[in-house]
């Protein structure tokens, strides 16, 4: 098992007075797991309830009254988007401990559908909840044991496909989770969406990793209209599946693309619908560039946390910043990824850096070391990068 740098995460927000929080995720990314770690250790006992099970369900049906006769035990509900009335039981009971001064009884709920059950809890757990997102297993989490950068890059960080036994195994599991996903989630979330066509999107999308966002071509080849590409594309960024990954605007007097970005966010979900079996196959295909400036940017997006927000760059006259993160509503940090083992910035990231004042320039390549290169960049590796990452 791998540890997860977000169990210490929930763990502290549940036991600092939050009564409840909501861990968004996609299937299969470990919520579960993570769930008994936290219940297996909280000193009044937990219970936990699994909403896609009849009998669980038939435990609900009085939520009210079962629920307060819970505490002070951890009570963790999964698929809880599946009983959507439970929310105004939640605060409730959240309210009626408050005003009895009780610090005992907290919820964790688990979900994959970010929009759909955040707007839930929103609406009624508003100044009551903390949200927590997991993603898939990154390159610190990875190292720890023993597993290389490489390895994480082709098979992505969904566990099961990361710690299968050999290539073949982790393919066959990110085939059967994408069919799944097609098959189950589609219908239950989007019943009027033929779950065949998006899989198409989803499969082109791979192809034009990291593209920009052009819906009226993609409509085109999918034979539908533009609105429907949209919504197509918010459920797979709903299911934390893909990322718009947006453009940093700025008042630089120069005309800024002002359209996303796209990525599917699991780099072995890319190689899965492209059907690339193991790492030859990935550095063989037109794909593996973007694929691996994908897989860096979902890392680091995943290491640096909420307080700095990830933009791209790019002007119409050829500037560019792959990855910009902004702190404090300013431009902070500036990354170009290079899948190289002799990087060198493009003459536009300079420009980019220089448009916008950021000084620290970094390219992030497949290597360990750090050294400097022209135009005010350090060349480094993700494992270093991810440490100028942390907080300090």
């Amino acid at each position: 098992m791998i540890p997860r740098q977000i169990a210490s995460i929930a763990q502290e927000r549940l036991t600092s007075g939050v009564p409840a929080a909501v861990l968004l995720g996609p299937r299969q990314v470990g919520k579960t797991t993570l769930a008994r770690q936290i219940a297996a250790n909280w000193p009044q006992g937990s219970v936990y309830l699994d909403l896609e099970l009849p009998s669980d369900r038939r435990r609900l049906e009085d939520p009210e009254a079962y629920l307060r006769a819970q505490a002070p035990k951890l009570v963790i509900i999964d698929e809880i988007h599946r009983v959507p009335e439970l929310f105004a039981v939640l605060r409730g009971l959240i309210d009626e401990r408050r005003a009895a001064g009780q610090r005992f009884g907290h919820f964790l709920l688990l979900g994959s559908a970010a929009m759909d059950l955040m707007q839930q809890s929103s609406e009624t757990l508003a100044g009551r909840v903390a949200y927590l997102e997991m993603s898939p297993i990154v390159l610190n989490e990875a190292l720890l044991t023993g597993l290389s950068e490489s390895v994480l890059w082709n098979r992505g960080g969904f566990p099961n496909s990361l710690l299968a036994q050999d290539d073949q195994h982790s393919m066959a599991w990110r085939q059967d989770f994408i069919r799944s996903y097609l098959e189950r989630d589609v219908p239950m979330f989007a019943p009027r969406m033929p779950a065949e066509t998006l899989g198409r999107l989803w499969t082109m999308l791979a192809h034009q990793q990291g593209g920009q966002l052009n819906q009226t071509q993609l409509a085109a080849s999918l034979g539908v209209g533009a609105n429907t590409v949209g919504r197509y594309i918010d459920l797979l960024t709903d299911l934390h599946l893909v990322r718009r990954l947006q453009p940093w605007f700025a008042n630089v007097g120069k005309r800024l693309v002002k359209t996303p970005k796209v990525f599917v966010r699991d780099s072995g979900l890319v190689h899965a619908l492209l059907g690339l079996k193991d790492e030859n196959d990935v550095l063989g295909h037109p794909v593996a560039g973007a694929s691996y400036e994908g897989f860096v940017l979902e890392t680091l997006i995943s290491q640096a946390g909420p307080a700095m927000k990830p933009y791209f760059y790019r002007t119409h006259d050829g500037a560019e910043i792959d990855l910009l993160f902004e702190q404090g509503g300013q431009p902070d940090l500036a990354i170009e990824v290079k899948r190289s083992s002799a990087p060198s910035p493009n003459r536009g990231f300079k420009q980019a850096c220089d448009d916008l004042g950021i000084e620290k320039r970094f390219v992030v390549y497949p290597g360990e070391e750090s050294f400097n290169l022209r135009q005010g960049a350090q060349a480094i590796g993700l494992k270093g990068m991810l440490e100028r990452l942390q907080p300090t």
